[in-house]
C-alpha cells in the first residue's frame, strides 16, 4: 500500500533540498532501500523536470568490497564515478542500512582505499562542491531500535522532522548565523568541559534542509591551531561501524594531546590516521526542535535541540580554517538538563545555557518558539 507521506518527502528533498529545475541531471544513490520508495522517487524527479540515474547498492555487498580491495581497484572505480559525477547537477543519498554496524570489521587500511581513491574525490571534492546534494537516512527496525522507539512510532517521528517546515527555520536561523559571524570567540563550559577557541574570519553556514534531511544546525570552524581545554562528549557515537561513549578530549594549541573513552586505543588510532585529525574541522550548534535524544546516528544526533559538535579531522571547504584530513568525525555534546546542562559564551558573554538561548535577538531558536 502506499504511503502518502513518501510523495510529501519526496517533495521536500526534491522542491526544497535541491531545489531542481527542469533539465538537471539528479543522480539517486540508494544503500538497502525499498525499491517501491526508490520508484517514488524517480517518478518525482521526472515530474518535476529532472533527469534521474539511479544507483541501487547494497552494504553487504559493498563491505565484501571494501575488504577485498587494493589502492588500483578503488582508484579505477573512483575514476569512473568521479566522471560520472561531474556530468550531475544533483545528487540524493538515500541510506536504508539495516546493519548500521555492517562495516565495522573491514580492516582500517581497506577501508583507507576506498576513502583515499573514492569517496574523497566523489564525494568531498566534486559532489560536495560542484553539485546541489542532500543525504539522509531512511527508517528502518535496527535505526527504531537504537533510538529505543517501536518501528512505527520512529516512522511517525521520521517522517515528522524530515518534512518540518524548514522554510520558517531558515528564517529562525538568521540572528545566529549573523550573531556567530560578529563572534570571535567561543567558550563551552559543563561537566568536563572548559573549552574556548576562535571563530574569527571563518564563515558560518546556517543549515537548513539543503544538504541534510533532517536538518537544524548552524556550523563554522575554530581558527586552527586556536582550541584551548577539555570537552566531554555524552552521546555515544558509531565511527565506521564502531562504537565509542565516554569521549574527553584535551587541546593545546589546537590539537587533541590526550584521548579518553570506552576504547580510547581505537580512539587514538583514529586520530592518529593523518596530521590533521588531531585537529578541529567544524563547530555547529544544533537546533532541531523534534529531535531530542541520540540514536547513534550522526545526521539524526548532530541537530539535537541544544546541543553542539566538534568535529576532528576535515574542516568544509564552504567554512575553510584550512585542517585536510581523511578524518571527519562529528561529536556530539548536549547542554540540556537532563544531559548534564552547561554554558555558552560569545566573546564571554552567555548566549544559551543548558540548552536554552538566552540572548533576547535568539529566543526564535528555542524548541518552545519553533514548534509554535
Amino acid at each position: 500500500m502506499h504511503d502518502p507521506r513518501v510523495d510529501a518527502f519526496a517533495d521536500v528533498l526534491i522542491r526544497h533540498s535541491l531545489e531542481l529545475q527542469p533539465g538537471d541531471k539528479v543522480l539517486l544513490e540508494t544503500f538497502d532501500m525499498d525499491p517501491a520508495v526508490v520508484a517514488v522517487l524517480t517518478r518525482r524527479i521526472a515530474e518535476a523536470g529532472g533527469i534521474p540515474l539511479v544507483e541501487t547498492r547494497h552494504n553487504a555487498v559493498l563491505r565484501e568490497l571494501y575488504a577485498t580491495s587494493t589502492a588500483e581497484q578503488m582508484q579505477l572505480i573512483g575514476g569512473l564515478e568521479l566522471a560520472r559525477m561531474r556530468e550531475m547537477d544533483c545528487y540524493i543519498g538515500l541510506r536504508g542500512a539495516s546493519n548500521a554496524s555492517e562495516l565495522s570489521d573491514v580492516p582500517t587500511e581497506r577501508m583507507r582505499n576506498y576513502q583515499t581513491h573514492w569517496w574523497t574525490p566523489v564525494h568531498s571534492e566534486e559532489r560536495c562542491t560542484n553539485t546541489r546534494w542532500v543525504v539522509l537516512r531512511w527508517p528502518t527496525p535496527s535505526m527504531a531500535q537504537s533510538a529505543e522507539m517501536s518501528t512505527l512510532a520512529f516512522e511517525d517521528f521520521y517522517f515528522e522532522v524530515c518534512t518540518m517546515d524548514y522554510a520558517a527555520l531558515a528564517q529562525a536561523v538568521e540572528p545566529l548565523a549573523e550573531r556567530m559571524r560578529r563572534t570571535k570567540t567561543v567558550r563551552l563550559t559543563g561537566p568536563g568541559t572548559d573549552l574556548r577557541f576562535s571563530i574569527e574570519g571563518i564563515p558560518v553556514i546556517p543549515c537548513v534542509g539543503h544538504r541534510n534531511i533532517p536538518d537544524g544546525e548552524c556550523f563554522t570552524a575554530p581558527v586552527r591551531d586556536s582550541v584551548e581545554g577539555t570537552i566531554s562528549f555524552n552521546t555515544v557515537t558509531v565511527y565506521r561501524g564502531q562504537v565509542f561513549e565516554g569521549i574527553q578530549f584535551t587541546f593545546k594549541a589546537g590539537k587533541i594531546v590526550e584521548a579518553v573513552a570506552s576504547d580510547s586505543e581505537a580512539v587514538n588510532t583514529i586520530l592518529d590516521t593523518d596530521e590533521g585529525a588531531r585537529y578541529i574541522g567544524e563547530f555547529a550548534i544544533g537546533f532541531n526542535p523534534y529531535i531530542l535524544h541520540p540514536m547513534r546516528d550522526t545526521l539524526f544526533d548532530e541537530k539535537i535541540a541544544g546541543s553542539i559538535h566538534l568535529t576532528p579531522g576535515n574542516a568544509y571547504e564552504v567554512a575553510d580554517n584550512g585542517n585536510r584530513s581523511e578524518v571527519h568525525w562529528d561529536l556530539v555534546l548536549i547542554q540540556r538538563p537532563e544531559y548534564g546542562g552547561g554554558e555558552m559564551y560569545f566573546d564571554d558573554e552567555l548566549v544559551r545555557r543548558d540548552g536554552e538561548f538566552v540572548s533576547e535577538e535568539l529566543h526564535g531558536l528555542n524548541r518552545d518558539r519553533l514548534l509554535g
